[in-house]
């Protein structure tokens, strides 16, 4: 396995369209050298902290920017942000969550829990695609965060 170089971004997505609209997006605005996708929260964690099948991660850097759904099987995105943000290695790395629920009590409890962003995704292509666009120029390009 060859070490990623330059910007990664960690994409937490279990819906395989969402999933292809975001990558084409990164990929079609070159913001990223490497997304690493995982499709559930279990999975998120243990990439993070090289945990479970991720325990031999060669590369242990953490992404520059993690993209995280809300709804999703094993460990939910709620969770996962709760993870990351108790955990002094990944307190401060900047996590948006890019998710179909408009429910209030999830969007409070997700900036509770210390999320820099909550997007609800847009259903029509071009409006979706643009969104990605825009975060990942903010975040990747204009935003600047802690060295530790």
């Amino acid at each position: 396995m060859s070490k990623p170089i330059g910007v990664v971004i960690l994409l937490v997505e279990d819906n395989p369209r969402d999933t292809e609209l975001i990558l084409r997006a990164l990929s079609k605005a070159t913001l990223a050298n490497h997304v690493v996708h995982v499709p559930d929260g279990q999975e998120a964690i243990d990439w993070l902290f090289c945990e479970g099948q991720f325990a031999d991660r060669e590369n242990r850097a953490l992404p520059r920017l993690v993209l995280l759904d809300l709804k999703l099987p094993k460990v939910d995105g709620l969770e996962v942000l709760r993870t990351i943000r108790g955990d002094d290695r990944t307190r401060h790395l900047p996590v948006v969550v890019m998710t179909s629920s408009s429910e209030e009590r999830d969007l409070i409890e997700s900036y509770n829990l210390g999320v820099n962003s909550y997007v609800v995704k847009p259903v029509e292509f071009e409006e979706f695609s643009d969104a990605v666009l825009k975060l990942g120029r903010h975040w990747l390009l204009v935003n600047e965060v802690p060295n530790k």
